[in-house]
Parts: C-alpha cells; structure tokens; sequence
C-alpha cells in the first residue's frame, strides 16, 4: 500500500470518529482544518448590501454581563429614537439575546469587523454612541464618516470614569463642571473642548414605582462592585457591609432596601462573596421573623429612588444619581482607604454627606440616627448638584441630549461634499 493511500485510510478512519464523536467546539475546529465540514452552523457569512434603517447607532461590543451598561441608557434612546431612529448594534450574541428582552428598539448582531463596516458604509447611519471604553470599541472608530460619540453609563468620580480612550471619540458628552474638571486634573494633552455637557437625561425617566409602599422610613443600602483592580475597587461590602446591615436591621423603624450592583451577584472575589451571602441571610432571617426588608439584586434602581428616605452607598454613579434627584435627602458615603483628604479630592460629594470608614465603622448606628434626625449636610447637598450637574433642572438633560445628537449630525453633514468613503 502506498503512502498516499495510508494517508487516506488514516483520513478516512478519522472522519467517521469525528461523525461517531458528534459536532462539539473541539471537533468542528478539527473537521475544519481537515477539510471534512464547510461552514460550521452559525457562521457570519456576511453583511453586505443588507439595507437597515437608522440615523444613530448605538455599539455595545461587550457581552450579556455588562447590558446594564446600555439598559440604563434604553429608555433614552427609545424617546431619541422617535426623532432620529436607532440602531442597537451588537458584537456578541449573547448581549444581543439580552437586549431583545429589555427594548424593541432595532438591533443587529454583528461579528465579524469588515462587516460592521460595511454596516456602517452601506446605510445611512451618521452618528455612533458608545456607553461604555471596551477594547472593541476601536473596531468601530475605523469608520471615519460618522460622528463618534462616548456618553459613558454613567456619571461618577471613580477612577475608570476618566480614560485617555476619551481622545478618540469626537465628541464626549459629560453630566455637569465636576466631569469636566474631571477630565482636565486626569488628562494630559486633552482637548477639553471634545467635552459636551448634557446632563443625566436618564433621570428625565419617569419610573413606575417598584417598591410596594412602607409605614417605615426606606433605607437603601446600595455598594458597589470591586472593580477590575484595587485602583478601581470603591466597594464596601467586604469592610463594611455587615456593619452597615446589622445597624439598618437593629433600627424598628427603618426598612432596608439592599440593592448591590448588578455584577456583585457573580463577584468572585472571596470576601466580596461572603458578605454579600451574609448580607442575603442576614435579611431574610429578619424578614422570617415578621420583617419586609427588600432585597433587590436586578432591579432597577432609578425606579426605586423615588420611595428612598435615605441612602447609604459608595463612590459609585448611585450616590450622584441620587443627588440630582434629591439633595434635600440624607447620603452617607463610604471611604474604604480611609483617607479623608484624598476622599474629599477625588469625591467631592463626601464633603457634603456623612462618611463611613475604619474609624467610624463601629458607630454606624449613630452615624445613621444622625443622618435621619438632624442631617447636617442638607444645605451643603444643594451646592454640590450644582457642581456635578450644573443648572440643568430635571427634563432638561434630554431636551439638550437630543439637541446636541441633531447638531453634531447636521455638522458632519456639512462636511462630507467631498468625502471619497470607505467602498470607493
């Protein structure tokens, strides 16, 4: 027997263990190579001459467990999407299937880059929103027509709200003076005029109410996440969480509203699990004893603010938020480096709450009975929403969010008579 006709017996033999074994991810990469399948199902063949409607797209490249980045924004982009249409564009499948169950706002699901492309020359789309600083947001840059715009998912003074990735987009729109003075302490070499202030037109939402009314006074406890690295890591939770509940659940006349960040749920890191698993066990032990704590780990807090007395949460969008729709409310905030002069700096909003850090974390049961009672900072709270969002009232941010989308399009437009585009 030759050579070749081993080969082929060998071959052979293998193609039917390949077709015995069943179509798993290991075996179509092996049957590929071989040539034994063509395409495998599922594969993007292309986008092409795929004619779709939109004026503005908005590019998610992330997957399913970061939509609460672009859920908050949905809203939004439902009302801007009845002036100018909206085109959800995701690069993976998963927070496309996400998404679906959220809005029936237009959306596609785009792999491969030459194809976004080609999305994005093909039709008559004109501007790009990103709300968040993922890796693959570059891929969309590419295109040079469009206008590129960062809206972020959210406004707060964490480290990762200030990125040197803010030099690419063409414009970034930003919530109020603290953002822009964000960005000019952070940033070397930064064109602060790409900032465009529109406010939080998230907080123009009027929400249905998720909280069943209380006779109690409402108390949210709202920590963060840990963040990718300890730069990022403004939660509470491991340091101070517990303390914080048991104050809240010893206290007859206080409702606890635990409301974590989305991604706490899922947390792998150790001690961040453990606390929010005591914290869980904690409440519904008090609730089996007659209590009507709420534990919500999904819902939407925006919708929940309106029913809040008081919040007790982390250098995190919440605090702020919450601020812009109620300055005369108590806000404790946390410090887990206990540093009160970096903590004053970097968060100019704990200048006008109550603060719980290492020292004072043995005695958050008076820090709270203060808040409620006498709450020193009240005065302080109305100057410092100036400061993060400016003179804008609520339902003004998206009257000016819109404003600005319609005036950076018609701007681009002007500018593309001579335009060669990305085909030709």
């Amino acid at each position: 027997m030759s050579n070749d006709q081993i080969s082929e017996t060998v071959k052979s033999g293998i193609k039917k263990s390949l077709l015995a074994v069943g179509r798993q991810p290991f075996v179509r990469r092996v049957s590929r190579l071989m040539g034994v399948a063509g395409r495998p199902a599922g594969t993007n063949l292309g986008m092409a001459d795929v004619p779709l409607r939109g004026t503005v797209a908005v590019y998610f490249g992330d997957a399913a467990d970061k939509i609460y980045q672009i859920e908050q924004w949905i809203p939004v982009l439902e009302e801007l999407h009845e002036k100018e249409e909206v085109l959800l564009v995701f690069r993976t499948i998963s927070a496309f299937k996400a998404a679906s169950k959220i809005t029936v706002l237009p959306k596609i699901f785009v792999r491969r880059l030459t194809d976004l492309m080609d999305v994005y020359d093909d039709n008559d789309l004109k501007l790009v929103i990103y709300v968040n600083n993922s890796r693959s947001n570059f891929q969309s840059l590419d295109h040079p027509r469009l206008v590129h715009v960062h809206v972020n998912h959210g406004e707060s003074d964490k480290l990762s709200m200030v990125s040197n990735k803010a030099k690419a987009y063409d414009q970034v729109f930003v919530a109020g003076p603290a953002a822009i003075k964000r960005h000019e302490a952070m940033l070397i070499d930064f064109d602060v005029e790409k900032l465009v202030v529109t406010g939080r037109p998230q907080l123009d939402i009027k929400f249905k109410r998720e909280l069943v009314p209380s006779e109690k006074l409402d108390v949210m406890y709202a920590p963060t996440w840990e963040g990718e690295n300890e730069d990022n890591n403004y939660t509470s939770l491991d340091l101070y969480g517990e303390n914080i509940v048991d104050a809240l659940l010893a206290n007859d006349s206080i409702r606890l509203i635990y409301k974590p960040h989305p991604r706490v749920e899922a947390s792998k890191t150790p001690s961040v699990a453990k606390a929010h698993a005591s914290i869980m066990e904690k409440i519904l032990e008090a609730n089996a004893s007659g209590s009507d704590h709420v534990i919500s780990e999904q819902g939407n807090i925006l919708a929940m603010f309106e029913s809040i007395d008081a919040l007790v949460t982390d250098i995190s969008s919440v605090g702020l938020d919450y601020l812009y729709l109620h300055p005369s409310k108590p806000i404790i905030i946390t410090d887990r480096r206990t540093n009160r002069e970096n903590l004053y700096r970097d968060a100019p909003i704990a200048k006008a709450c109550l603060v719980v850090d290492k020292q004072n974390v043995g005695s958050v049961r008076e820090l709270l009975v203060a808040a409620l009672a006498n709450d020193p900072h009240m005065s302080d709270r109305q100057a410092m929403r100036k400061f993060y969002f400016g003179e804008l009232l609520r339902g003004e941010s998206t009257n000016e969010f819109q404003r600005v989308i319609s005036d950076l399009i018609n701007e681009r437009q002007s500018k593309l008579e001579n335009f060669r585009g990305w085909h030709s």
